[in-house]
């Protein structure tokens, strides 16, 4: 795959998730410029209390899952919790993250 083909799959999968968050939740996310370092969902500091996750997203049929989560967690910002959100061709979008995170939401 050509490196312009694989910038525009994560890019639409940025779209899709901050599309979806704007939506369900009200908020302004935007995506991420490609090769902009840090977080792939850029939110202001009020929505950040709205919605405290620092995504990573992965559109790719094969990555290292371990790999992922620790970029998630090196580019989580000011207390926000690492989510990974990831999917391949054809399959439906999934979503990582640390268990005592996700035990935290439950509460």
């Amino acid at each position: 795959m050509k490196t312009s083909s694989a910038k525009a799959k994560g890019r639409r999968l940025q779209n899709f998730i901050s599309e979806k968050i704007n939506l369900l939740l009200g908020l302004d996310s935007r995506p991420a410029i490609m090769g902009e370092s840090g977080m792939d969902i850029k939110l202001s500091r009020e929505d950040r209390e709205r919605f405290p996750f620092a995504i990573e997203a992965k559109n790719r049929e094969r990555f290292s899952i371990w790999h992922a989560l620790e970029q998630a967690a090196a580019n989580a910002e000011n207390g926000l919790t690492p989510l990974l959100v990831f999917k391949r061709n054809r399959s439906k979008t999934y979503v990582a993250m640390e268990f005592d995170d996700f035990l935290e939401l439950l509460k």
